[in-house]
């Protein structure tokens, strides 16, 4: 088993978190509460650190300490989140944690691809190089490991619960059957892929596949959490955002602490946009950083209520019906998160941008002829990138680091669909259909002269 020793840099100070309301209300709770809204004012909560007892130790210190974690043995150290446990979740027992050392993702530099949009400097940020394969991982390991702490301090709770569009199921189930905690999963019927739904079922998880889309999931997740012992898994619970903050300070530690001047990013239910900007803007206020990047949203135009706001410079918000789109992790109307991700991108001069879904299909293709092998929702995100340099915006020499929140293998199917010529509504520009030939050495040599 792994070593469960004091990580050497390890020292104790009076590191400690809670929930407090982002209304500015003052209200807080334990992160052990079960709650996901302000009891005074209705306010989205999030979690909160004392900064004070964080600046004990230099910006030089912090650098050091989370450089000699990578990878570490130490539990649970290793990890790309717990490696940065005071920074997360320091109330947390180390017996407690349910981890799979995730995280420490692969930063890859996209060179062929950056050079066919004229840039040198784009980088893909592979966050679903991960136990399940999305970023989902970074967040429900902190969820798990609280709830597997309340359980421990007698708390009742019988399951953890959520609705999905595919990647928090995936995660969910997962760390709850590492935890051996009982997980509910509530699953719009037919729109998440094969790869997505046998996740949760081949971890044991209840699996409720319901005759409506992921904001029906959620508003009936939401009724059932209202039962204590059942928790919430989804990320209107600020726990998930502070793992996934992890991943912005990840990217920042790659580059050797340099900050790159954008990171793009797919947007649905808008908890990731909030994670990214939270880490970033702790490591500023410990002074690890002295300034921020800007942020690109991205969405599907078939799901954009965040692009919408954006048009009206966030003066108005308005659920929409999301319609079908193969970004289906992101096919989200009325998306929990908005009220935390509107702060988030007003701090960081952020920018929205929206993909039609034949943009999103043949940029996903492009991209994977350079040698990635792209979900969807990075598909959004690669072709907010293209829009964003045609307009001038993005400069082509400026580092650009694209969050790809999901591996590839999960929508394969969309792939296949894609290179048959199968998608409705696309013309597939990068179609590359297997030549079905005859079983002879001249067949073979003829069909490879066009390699010539």
């Amino acid at each position: 088993m792994p070593k469960q020793i004091p990580h050497p840099m390890e020292v104790k100070m009076d590191y400690n978190c809670w929930y407090e309301c982002i209304r500015g209300c003052g209200k807080r709770y334990s992160i052990f509460d079960v709650v996901y809204r302000c009891e005074e004012c209705g306010g989205l909560l999030e979690v909160k650190h004392n900064l004070n007892a964080l600046r004990q130790r230099s910006a030089a210190e912090w650098k050091s300490v989370f450089e000699q974690r990578v990878f570490s043995t130490a539990w649970p150290y290793g990890s790309g989140v717990w490696g940065k446990k005071e920074w997360v979740c320091p109330l947390v027992d180390d017996e407690q944690i349910v981890s799979t050392y995730e995280g420490n993702s692969n930063l890859f530099w996209a060179q062929r691809f950056g050079k066919q949009l004229g840039m040198d400097d784009l980088w893909i940020k592979l966050c679903g190089n991960s136990h399940t394969g999305s970023f989902k991982d970074l967040g429900m390991t902190v969820l798990v490991s609280v709830v597997k702490q309340m359980i421990a301090n007698r708390k009742p709770i019988r399951a953890i619960a959520c609705a999905s569009t595919g990647d928090t199921s995936a995660a969910l189930a997962a760390y709850g059957a590492a935890a051996g905690i009982p997980t509910v999963i509530l699953l719009p019927r037919a729109k998440v892929s094969t790869a997505q739904l046998i996740q949760p079922i081949a971890n044991g998880a209840t699996v409720l596949s319901l005759d409506t889309d992921f904001d029906g999931c959620m508003a009936i997740v939401k009724q059932l959490t209202e039962d204590p012992t059942i928790y919430l898994a989804n990320s209107l619970n600020s726990l998930r955002i502070e793992g996934q903050k992890t991943v912005g300070i990840e990217i920042i530690q790659q580059f050797d602490w340099q900050v790159p001047d954008w990171i793009i990013l797919p947007a649905g239910n808008l908890g990731n946009v909030r994670a990214l900007g939270n880490g970033l803007m702790m490591m500023l206020d410990l002074g690890l950083i002295d300034h921020l990047p800007r942020i690109a949203c991205a969405q599907a135009e078939n799901a954009n209520p965040l692009y919408r706001a954006y048009l009206s410079n966030f003066q108005v918000f308005e659920p929409v019906k999301a319609k079908k789109t193969v970004a289906s992790a992101i096919q989200i109307g009325n998306p929990v998160s908005y009220e935390r991700a509107r702060q988030t991108l007003i701090d960081f001069n952020g920018i929205v941008e929206q993909a039609s879904e034949e943009e999103i299909a043949n940029t996903s293709a492009q991209a994977d002829q350079t040698g990635l092998y792209c979900c969807p929702h990075t598909g959004v995100a690669l072709t907010a990138l293209k829009k964003l340099l045609q307009k001038g915006i993005i400069d082509p020499h400026a580092r650009v680091v694209v969050i790809s929140t999901a591996h590839g293998l999960k929508f394969s199917q969309f792939k296949v669909d894609y290179h048959h010529q199968q998608l409705e509504g696309v013309q597939a520009q990068y179609a590359n259909p297997p030549l079905e030939i005859p079983a002879t050495y001249e067949a073979v040599q003829s069909a490879l002269m066009k390699l010539v």
